[in-house]
């Protein structure tokens, strides 16, 4: 990899961590809910993944990374949900 591609790696990263940042402070508390949930779905893709760059046969880096991200993905979704039902229980009836 030459210096070029890296620095355009680094310039997209940056790219979309103010882009990312900028969404995310904008987003109304009403769509709080439906984006957590959409958000649980694409952590469900990335377990997928995670697992099967996990489960390889080799013990590389990318197995490694692969159960950081499952880690990381597991984490997401349980507490994504845990807080989508906690805000839903908020609008049932007594």
């Amino acid at each position: 990899m030459n210096v070029i591609d890296l620095m355009m790696l680094i310039y997209v990263f940056v790219l979309a961590i103010f882009i990312g940042f900028e969404l995310i402070t904008k987003v109304p508390p009403t769509l709080h809910t439906p984006l957590m949930s959409g958000s649980n779905a694409i952590s469900g893709i990335t377990i997928v993944g995670a697992l099967l760059s996990a489960g390889m046969e080799e013990f590389t880096i990318s197995t490694i990374l692969g159960l950081v991200a499952l880690i990381f993905a597991a984490i997401n979704v349980v507490g994504g949900y845990l807080v989508t039902d906690r805000m839903l229980k908020m609008f049932k009836k007594k």
